[in-house]
């Protein structure tokens, strides 16, 4: 293992919030050739509102245009990465349109010449998009093939770290521990059935089917059956 590995590993297991952890995310990038990075995350915990993180060291004027323009639409890393878990090496000539064309243009008139982009998803569904870039020298063949490991083992180390991180904010509010049979109650509310016919199929009382239904809702910290069955499945309970 390389030393800048080890240091963002070390980081991971001491730092407080995600900011912390990315300021050593800018100093890896730095190493591996790159004067930019980016970091975007979406929890799935909400599904109205899911908890985002953005973060990057762009010049300060190109993250205000790009806000401005509502480039996030247009931005074909970020259509790719919804897309693909394969990696993605970026410049103004991969462009296939004339939109991507004028914004890979714009970008570059920003210092962004060339970029390398990785998603990640993990087992709850939290999306991650890493993003290296630079503004001088195309990422050439030989470039991509001897970096790649370390390109997507930081992608897939600072996913994992910050989703956890984050995530671990966002669990407080539940107790995740479901016994057997409230998961069971769960499992077949989530399939449809009424507590009258997953009493009849469990073979108890419908009383003893809406008492584990009450206490799943409690502990999910939701109002209605339904929910309880949705943030269980999102958060890999079942």
């Amino acid at each position: 293992m390389e030393n800048w590995q080890e240091d963002l590993l070390s980081a991971s297991l001491v730092v407080k919030n995600e900011y912390q952890l990315f300021e050593v995310v800018k100093s890896t990038a730095s190493k591996l050739g790159f004067d930019y990075c980016a970091y975007g995350m979406r929890s799935p915990l909400s599904i109205a509102e899911p908890k985002t993180i953005m973060l990057n060291n762009y010049p300060e004027a190109w993250q205000k245009r790009y806000i401005k323009q509502q480039y996030v639409r247009v931005d074909p890393t970020v259509q790719h990465c919804m897309l693909s878990l394969q990696p993605l090496v970026w410049s103004s000539q991969s462009a296939n349109t004339q939109s991507q064309k004028d914004f890979w243009e714009e970008a570059r008139s920003y210092g962004l010449n060339v970029g390398w982009a990785q998603s990640s998803r993990d087992f709850i569904g939290t999306r991650g998009m890493l993003t290296l870039a630079r503004s001088t020298d195309q990422l050439s063949e030989k470039e991509q093939k001897a970096q790649y490991t370390n390109m997507f083992w930081l992608s897939q180390t600072v996913h994992s770290s910050i989703a956890k991180i984050v995530n671990e904010t966002e669990f407080a509010q539940f107790n995740l521990y479901l016994t057997n049979r409230e998961k069971e109650v769960l499992r077949w509310t989530a399939e449809g059935k009424t507590s009258a016919e997953i009493a009849q199929i469990l073979g108890v009382t419908e009383r003893t089917v809406n008492f584990h239904l009450c206490n799943s809702m409690q502990k999910l910290n939701v109002n209605n059956k339904i929910s309880a069955a949705i943030r269980a499945v999102m958060l890999g309970i079942l």
